[in-house]
């Protein structure tokens, strides 16, 4: 059956688990919570042995359906975790799922998370999947929903807000949920138990400015291929008395990191070497996506720019450094901009 999130969290918390659970979405946070609450679950409901698959391109399907076939030697019941990136199985995957799902072995459930979706993913296998238990597509929150999620989870906290305190928390955020989480967690410590609801005052007091542009937001920006919003927030850092020269190590880590990574998606590892690269399960999906939006040779060539700007910054190279680096980032968001960097 295919849910939304509050079906979802009811259904899961009222009735035992089904055999496969299916969580696909590009909002890291949102896709994480729900999938760690159907770990949980299995955790309380005995399942005491846990194996995880990384289906990244080239990935053996029969790996898998070897394991789900096979017999544990240590525990009764047991959780498969397929980490399924892309959302797209493929031929070989999109058989082995529907197999499964038409006859799922006894105390045994399947958990697959997909980091993108849309519905030119679903097929015969996630239809299977929507009959033998639960698909949960997590799209991003649109601004208007953003309230109502700060105050569910305020609320989760033992929280109360005034629509004026949660507007304010929103504006903070800027839309980004890892960053209102980590406020309400914060605001749960500094207010609660308090018994009343927090007004804008006190909102403005106890939250920090998580909107404020600092250089880690700016590379997420435009690693998420968000090129305007990468934009604004460089203009804003200018404003605020940053310098170029300060902000380009950061930039240059990252470029460097994605070069790697990007010959690592070529062939067909990219999941691995993140795991190498100790990149958050939270952004995986946003350097996945950089990874895959310029080959190898035009991230090595991101990487020699910044060297440019970096000398331009500290007056040993020609042009304007904050031109350059706008420029360097709308081509790292958009590969249709490339070109910026030649001109």
């Amino acid at each position: 059956m295919e849910l939304r999130q509050a079906q979802f969290e009811r259904q899961l918390a009222a009735e035992p688990l089904r055999p496969v659970y299916l969580i696909a979405g590009s909002e890291p946070l949102l896709v994480q919570e729900a999938a760690d609450a159907v770990r949980a679950r299995a955790r309380d409901e005995g399942y005491g042995e846990r194996e995880v698959y990384d289906a990244e391109s080239g990935f053996d399907w029969n790996s898998l359906s070897r394991g789900l076939a096979s017999m544990s030697l240590f525990a009764s019941r047991r959780l498969f975790d397929l980490r399924l990136p892309s959302g797209k199985p493929g031929k070989d995957g999109s058989e082995a799922l529907r197999e499964y799902c038409d006859n799922p072995p006894p105390d045994t459930v399947l958990l697959i998370t997909c980091q993108d979706w849309s519905r030119n993913h679903a097929g015969k296998w996630s239809e299977a999947i929507a009959r033998a238990g639960h698909m949960l597509p997590v799209y991003p929150l649109k601004a208007h929903e953003l309230g109502d999620w700060l105050q569910r989870r305020l609320r989760s906290r033992g929280l109360l807000a005034t629509p004026d305190a949660v507007r304010r928390l929103a504006d903070r955020v800027e839309g980004n949920l890892l960053a209102a989480a980590q406020e309400v967690d914060k605001l749960a410590l500094l207010a609660g138990g308090r018994g009343e609801a927090i007004d804008l005052a006190q909102m403005e007091q106890l939250v920090a400015d998580s909107s404020r542009f600092d250089v880690f937001a700016l590379v997420d920006a435009a690693l998420a291929g968000e090129s305007a919003r990468a934009v604004r927030m460089l203009a804003a850092l200018r404003a605020e008395g940053e310098q170029v020269a300060g902000l380009m190590p950061m930039v240059a880590r990252e470029v460097l990191a994605l070069c790697a990574l990007s010959r690592a998606a070529e062939d067909g590892r990219l999941m691995a070497a993140m795991r190498e690269a100790r990149v958050w399960e939270s952004k995986q999906a946003t350097y996945r996506r950089a990874a895959e939006r310029h080959p190898p040779a035009r991230w090595e060539a991101f990487a020699g720019e910044c060297g440019r700007i970096d000398r331009s910054a500290k007056g040993r190279g020609d042009g304007d450094p904050w031109l350059q680096l706008e420029r360097l980032l709308v081509a790292i968001a958009d590969g249709r901009a490339r070109r910026l960097l030649a001109s």
